[in-house]
């Protein structure tokens, strides 16, 4: 039973997560990537300064170690030098003295070589290391610029992709239909020109009534009637008359320029 839910739970977790991989703006999650990457980018300036703080202060007790060898040195020799001669002077205890003083300045020149032996192997491996983190830093903030423009070509290409997306939505609403209401503009073509063909259709069945004809009749008389005025007009003028007048369809004789006179 516990495999199940382990399995189940796991399952929901890729499918929660394909589905907030398919729902996030790229933009925002690229913002998120370049603002970890900044973050950790100041971690590691801060943790290479650390070491190279580290390595600072190893150097400053080394300094301090070898300055202080040299006082203890100089005192040892200084305190050799005294019981020698308090020896020679014949002051037995002050010899003593001096030599105690003596063997004590050497005892800490002793402790003293071997904390800075130790102090430089620290400080020989905190230079390594100072070096190593400065390298790190320089390497890590190189990889940042490059991202940073990495984020602006990427930007770019997500703007373009972005009008490339409503240019092919935009084309395929031209020959599809969008939702249940709005018809294609291929329906609305079919339509169009099936009104038009029907509306043609229909003026040439009307060419043949009798409405027609006798449009056309009409239109024959008035034009006898202009040519007939055009002859009285030239007769009057002493202009020859057209040899031949158009008759009217009704049958009646068209009047000449002689009748008219």
């Amino acid at each position: 039973m516990l495999t199940t839910i382990k399995k189940w739970w796991s399952y929901l977790t890729a499918k929660a997560n394909k589905s907030f991989d398919e729902r996030a703006d790229p933009a925002v999650q690229l913002e998120q990537a370049i603002a970890e990457a900044q973050d950790q980018h100041r971690q590691l300036r801060e943790q290479a300064a650390n070491v190279i703080a580290n390595q600072k202060q190893l150097e400053l007790r080394l300094t301090r170690g070898l300055e202080e060898y040299e006082r203890v040195s100089a005192n040892t020799r200084q305190a050799v030098v005294m019981a020698d001669q308090a020896s020679a002077s014949g002051d037995a205890d002050k010899a003593v003295e001096y030599t105690h003083a003596a063997e004590s300045f050497a005892n800490r020149m002793i402790s003293l070589e071997k904390q800075i032996d130790d102090d430089k192997q620290l400080a020989f491996a905190a230079a390594q290391a100072a070096e190593q983190a400065k390298l790190a830093v320089e390497q890590n903030g190189n990889a940042l610029q490059a991202r940073l423009a990495q984020r602006q070509q990427l930007l770019s290409q997500l703007d373009q992709a972005k009008m490339q997306e409503q240019l092919n939505a935009a084309m395929t609403s031209l020959s599809d239909t969008v939702g249940q209401d709005v018809p294609s503009i291929e329906q609305v073509r079919a339509k169009i020109e099936a009104r038009y063909a029907k509306a043609k259709g229909m003026t040439e069945l009307s060419g043949q009534d009798v409405e027609a004809r006798m449009l056309e009749v009409e239109a024959a008389s008035r034009n006898a009637e202009a040519h007939t005025r055009l002859d009285q007009i030239k007769a009057q003028l002493g202009i020859e008359a057209s040899p031949a007048t158009p008759q009217v369809t009704s049958g009646e004789p068209t009047p000449s320029a002689n009748d008219s006179q």
